[in-house]
Parts: structure tokens; sequence; C-alpha cells
């Protein structure tokens, strides 16, 4: 299989677990690029369903190699809990999983002051933040105090770490929340740090290795394109890079190395958290879409919004991403749908719209402009063939494929692996 780049194309949850594991049979390393454990990816395989936070969705294929690149935030605690709950279930990671050296380090401060920070924000500009940690290591990152996984294991880690425990610390005094301590953190992240050095490596010069040897490679996104912090609904986005720039920035690969951009959507629309959301539904419909898609957080178990499939969306995530191919999931959800909605356009103080526009304000004032379509009203959940789609279910896809200007490559009608139809991936 080609090079390929896989991204969420809507507001993350849509289905990226699955696709990776599938086409993760089709490649040689899976490379997690962007994100920390506040993304979750929900992977079944028979009657067992596994969620992952950072382990890449291919450590269930046991001949693949599984990276977590550069450009991901990593907390090594979280990692080996994770890692021991993989082998639990039987899969064994050694030689399989490495974690880049450059790999910046979440540590408990980092938690501290993402929960202080949205406490003190009022309701409404609320960000829904994991309170993972996640935004403040990026911060320290692009600040140039952040810890990497080099410095987690050099013999100089306490030295440096006690500098950013003193810094956070007053920025916790600062925002009115109890400080952090030193020595439990020293101790833990120390026996952390034996335990994942096995794990680290330098994985730029690692997957470039797999790149010259003809290796094929996924590169693996975390949340969707509109929590990308540079295009997504800011403020109401993650802090890294989601899209598929990210995956070079974040591995160490050269753009002329990737072959393809597969972009992931489910055959409607959520989000997790707060901020606009032009196509929510809080009606009937939009319970019945939770209901049957069993939406429900991975990382937070919170209930996810729900909607009708976002078509400005959509073309946004297909032009920042350069996206190839659709991967469309959940169709199934819609079986029991009289009548399907497609938002082809937003308004907004008379004005249309046909992308997403910059200014939060203006996306949460923006109504939808729809399309409707007749629901099929049967079930697709055992279809193994495009052509056995009923009719209304084809033209819904073709028409969703049409209006967005992408191919379809894979459409999945359930959760397992045994429920996805190859078009053309």
């Amino acid at each position: 299989m080609p090079n390929t780049v896989l991204i969420g194309a809507q507001w993350g949850d849509e289905g990226k677990g699955k696709v990776i594991d599938v086409l993760t049979e089709d490649v040689d390393m899976v490379v997690r690029y962007q994100g920390g454990n506040n993304a979750g990816h929900t992977v079944k395989i028979g009657d067992d369903t596994h969620v992952l936070h950072l382990v890449p969705s291919g450590i269930f294929r046991k001949d693949k190699v599984c990276v977590i690149g550069n450009g991901v935030v990593v907390d090594p605690v979280a990692l080996m809990e994770e890692i021991q709950g993989v082998q639990d279930k039987g899969v064994d990671v050694a030689g399989r999983l490495f974690v880049s050296d450059r790999a910046h380090v979440v540590f408990p401060y980092h938690r501290a002051i993402d929960a202080a920070r949205e406490a003190m924000r009022s309701e409404g500009r609320k960000i829904g933040t994991t309170k993972r940690g996640i935004g403040p290591a990026y911060g320290d990152k692009v600040s140039r105090i952040g810890l990497r996984f080099a410095d987690l294991l050099d013999e100089r880690f306490a030295e440096r770490l006690s500098l950013n425990v003193r810094e956070a610390n007053g920025i916790l005094a600062g925002l009115g929340a109890d400080s952090v301590n030193e020595r439990e953190i020293v101790e833990q992240y120390r026996d952390a740090a034996a335990r994942v050095a096995p794990l680290v490596a330098d994985t730029v010069v690692l997957i470039n290795r797999a790149v010259s040897e003809g290796k094929s490679i996924l590169f693996e996104g975390a949340q969707g394109t509109m929590l990308d912090v540079d295009f997504g609904s800011y403020p109401f986005v993650t802090s890294s890079n989601t899209g598929a720039g990210g995956a070079c920035s974040g591995t160490g690969v050269a753009p002329h190395r990737i072959d393809r951009v597969v972009g992931v959507i489910k055959a409607y629309t959520t989000r997790v958290g707060e901020g606009p959301f032009p196509t929510e539904l809080r009606d009937e419909i939009g319970a019945l879409l939770g209901r049957e898609g069993h939406e429900f957080g991975a990382t937070t178990g919170r209930p996810r919004r729900c909607g009708w499939f976002d078509a400005v969306v959509a073309r946004y995530a297909a032009m920042v991403n350069g996206v190839d191919f659709w991967a469309m999931t959940k169709l199934d959800v819609l079986d029991h749908v009289e009548t399907v909605r497609i938002a082809v356009a937003y308004e907004c103080d008379g004005k249309r719209y046909e992308t997403v526009p910059a200014h939060g304000d203006v996306l949460a004032r923006c109504t939808p402009v729809y399309e409707d379509m007749p629901g099929w009203l049967e079930t697709t959940s055992s279809v193994t063939r495009m052509d056995d789609l009923p009719a209304a279910a084809r033209a819904y896809v073709n028409r969703l494929c049409e209006i967005t200007g992408v191919k379809l490559g894979l459409l999945s009608v359930g959760p397992s692996r045994d429920s996805t139809l190859r078009v053309e991936l």
C-alpha cells in the first residue's frame, strides 16, 4: 500500500481506530504523529472491544511495527498502563513499539494547570479540555522549556525537572490551585523512565530507514480537522496540528514521501465538548443517532453531540488536507431515519458561506442550508458489497462524495473488521 496519512475530517470520533486497524493489514508500519492521551481510538476485533489512547491502533496486527512520533506529547505513566492493558490481552509489543526520543513528556503539573485554567473560564468560554495536560505540555514545547524523552533518560533529569516544577507551582498559585510535589514527581517519573527506556528510539531515523527500504507506512492522526489548532473551530480546538500537514512535522518524514491522504468521515456529524456545531440536533433524531451510534467519547465517556452531515466542514477538510479518498463510517446508524439531511452551505447575517468562517462567533451563529434526501429504512449492517446497499443508501453515499469532491475508498456499516466494504483502498 502507498505511504498514507489517515486523518479525521470532522470534529474527531469519526471511527479512525477501526479504519486504521483495517488498513494496517496492508502496511508494514503505523506511526502516530500528534496529540496525546486526550485522544481515544476504538478497535473491535471479534467480540472484544479495545480502546487505545497513545499506542497506535495497528498494534493488534501482530507483525506490524508501531511508532509514537516526535509530534506526540506522552505521559509515560499513562503509556505504560496502556501497554500493560494491551499485553494483558495477549499482545506482545516487544520489538514492535517505539517512542520517539524527541517526543515531549506530559507531567502532573501539566494536568494541574490544565484543570485550573478550565475551572477559571466562564460558562460559554470553556474549551471542554480532557484535563490530561495536553495543552500545557504543548505550551512548554513552544516556550522551549519542555522536557523530552531524551531528557527523561538523562542523568540530569531531576535538575531540569526541578526548574519546571517551581515555575509550574508559581502558575498554579496564581490560578488559586494547589501546588504539586516535586519529590513525588521525580520518583514516579524515574520509575516510569526505567520501564519505558527499552521503547525509546530515534524514530526519525527508524521511520526514514523504513521509507528508504520501500516499506509501506500508515501515518495515524488523532483528533479531527475541526480540532486543528490552526484550521479548526478556534479556540475550541486541541493544541496540535491534527491534519495531514502534521504528519511531516510530527515524524520527520519529508512531504514528497507521502503518497496519499485518506479522510475519515461519519455519514453524519458529531463533536464532544464545547464549541460551535451548526448541524447539531437537539431533538429525537439527535438522540437516535447518539443511541444507535453509541456516541460516547472513548477518552472521557462524555456523550457526543450529534447532527446532520456537514458538507461545508467535509469540503473544507478535503481542501486543507488534500484528501484523496473518503473512508466513510457509521452509515448503518441512519438505517431508521426517514429523511436524511445534508448541510450544503451556511447562512449568517444575510451572508452565505460555502466554507468554514474563521471567526468562532460567526460559526456559532451560522444556520445550515439543507438538502434533503429520502432515507432507506432498511438494515445495512449485513451488506458486504456496494451493489447490495439499498438504492437510497447508495444514492446518499454517492451524493456525499459528489458534493465534497472526493472519491469513496472505504465504507463501514458496523464496528467490526468484517463490516467494511473496500471500494478503492
